[in-house]
């Protein structure tokens, strides 16, 4: 099953405009709790006064429902428009500055990871898509290799069920941690410029 997950700058406001029923997560003693981001758009059994599914969502993907996840991702908040995003996307970012803790710890994804920044320094959107995988359980092993050993097993799914970042998550939050870099030195030449 595909796992989709769109970004919004507010998520409550978009999920305003159409039915939908929030996933669920099966706690340790079976009850069940909201998923923080996951809906359904279709029919699928649910509590109409809760308007959450009856089903966990584990279990409903293997039933066959399909799960969206809508994402709150602040930087697009300062986002004017589309040019401006795809100005953002486009403009090569300081690099450098992955390797300074005051500036990381201002991104979302890689604050705290400053030490695997230090180590990598990534010089692109796919290195720093590899960056953000290396910081999930299936892919630690990686950190500090050279960038032929790492592009060469990063993308590689584990035998086991630790948890690893797909390419193509990786790659949209590296944009976006490009898009916000890019904002935040916007931002400081806008203030002292």
């Amino acid at each position: 099953m595909p796992d989709i997950d769109i970004d919004f700058s507010d998520r409550d406001k978009v999920l305003e405009h159409f039915k939908h029923v929030a996933a669920s997560i099966k706690e340790a003693d079976g009850t069940l709790k909201k998923h923080n981001t996951g809906i359904y758009c279709t029919n699928i059994p649910h509590n109409p006064a809760t308007g959450l599914s009856n089903i966990d969502y584990k279990e409903a993907e293997e039933r066959g429902y399909f799960k969206i996840d809508f994402l709150n991702v602040n930087i697009y908040k300062d986002i004017k428009n589309e040019e401006h995003l795809i100005r953002l996307m486009n403009t090569e970012p300081i690099w450098e500055l992955l390797e300074e803790d005051e500036f990381t710890d201002l991104l979302f994804h890689v604050n705290g990871h400053g030490n695997i920044l230090r180590a990598m320094k990534p010089k692109s959107i796919e290195e720093l898509a590899a960056v953000l995988a290396m910081i999930r359980p299936a892919k630690k092993k990686l950190i500090g290799k050279d960038w032929k050993k790492v592009m060469k097993y990063i993308w590689v799914k584990p035998d086991n069920d630790e948890y690893y970042f797909k390419k193509s998550h990786a790659i949209a939050y590296a944009t976006a941690v490009v898009v916000q870099m890019n904002l935040i030195c916007e931002s400081i030449s806008y203030e002292f410029g």
